[in-house]
């Protein structure tokens, strides 16, 4: 799904740039209460029980590869029930080129909570899944398209669940939800060359072309694979460099409302993901919210890139840590 790039210039920077607090963590089996929530600020208490079903809607349509009627039939069903709690909905059309030189038939879909306010938070996910299981213990599966439960789906279903929430109860800013296309066709891992700019192919789009022309946000918040179960969060390197002050707003919040033990004060790899063109292309500064895991050898949760990225491994505890924390983070604005 993501190549990594850890230049060496960039981890200098960047070593300077971390922060050296404490973890703030408490266990996963005792999270701050709703009440506890709403006595620091009005937030809504996430469900993970409906998070957890729009991710099972997801994975259900198949494999979310771009050109697959398994993929126009989810991007149909995102279409239809983001629209119906966002109170405008765009669609970004798009015709891109793979690393291997197909071309994709894209979209990303775009939803605005109250457009008419300049003070905007992005809040973002890939809808696509990985068309290869190159990390596969099994070597003939690796170009058997995946589930992608968490690696996709995990962010989704989180965005919906806070998009319900958003069209009940609005925010002071404005928030807009977009859902990025073909993230995860980026080079295959037996594939030669360089990886280049293969991966996150609807971002690099939407970067260079948004919804609207004269489109800005404050900041941005990507989730990506955020349901496995005991999930890590550490500050991947990216959002650092671009986005500092942004990761200690996120990571301090999900440390104060209970959640330490997923919001790790600890420094991540860079990982070349949607979040990198935002920054780069729009100059939003925007981080990622992605699980790292030093215990796998390519960094991140057990299952990435393969045929056990499904539904089976999704944890309804993680989804809440996520979601409530990024719920807190936009209602406390």
């Amino acid at each position: 799904m993501i190549t990594r790039k850890v230049p060496i210039a960039i981890s200098m920077i960047i070593v300077g740039l971390l922060s050296c607090a404490g973890s703030g963590q408490q266990d996963r089996e005792s999270p701050a209460s709703g009440e506890d929530l709403q006595e620091r600020a009005w937030v809504p208490v996430f469900n993970a029980d409906s998070a957890f079903a729009f991710i099972e809607a997801q994975v259900g349509f198949g494999p979310r590869v771009p050109n697959t009627p398994a993929h126009q039939a989810c991007g149909d069903y995102l279409e239809e029930t983001l629209g119906r709690f966002a109170d405008t909905l765009y669609i970004q059309e798009a015709r891109v080129r793979a690393f291997d030189g197909t071309v994709l038939n894209i979209r990303n879909i775009i939803g605005a909570f109250q457009p008419e306010r300049r003070n905007r938070i992005l809040l973002c996910a890939h809808w696509d899944s990985r068309p290869f299981a190159d990390w596969d213990e099994d070597p003939a599966k690796h170009y058997t398209p995946i589930d992608g439960a968490n690696d996709g789906a995990s962010g989704v279903g989180v965005l919906l669940e806070i998009a319900r929430h958003l069209s009940e109860h609005p925010t002071r800013p404005g928030i807009d939800i977009v859902f990025f296309d073909a993230e995860d066709y980026g080079k295959h891992e037996a594939a030669t060359g360089a990886d280049g700019d293969t991966w996150a192919l609807g971002a690099q789009h939407w970067a260079r072309s948004p919804h609207r022309s004269d489109y800005q946000a404050n900041y941005g918040i990507l989730l990506d694979m955020v349901g496995a179960e005991n999930a890590t969060f550490k500050k991947e390197g990216f959002s650092m460099l671009f986005a500092p002050a942004v990761v200690r707003k996120v990571w301090e919040t999900g440390q104060r409302i209970g959640y330490g033990s997923y919001f790790l004060n600890q420094e991540g790899t860079y990982v070349t993901d949607d979040h990198f063109y935002v920054n780069d292309i729009r100059n939003i500064p925007t981080i990622n919210i992605i699980h790292l895991d030093d215990g796998t050898p390519h960094g991140f949760f057990p299952q990435w890139h393969t045929t056990d990225d499904r539904i089976e491994f999704i944890d309804k505890g993680t989804l809440k840590a996520v979601g409530q924390t990024v719920l807190t983070v936009i209602f406390e604005e």
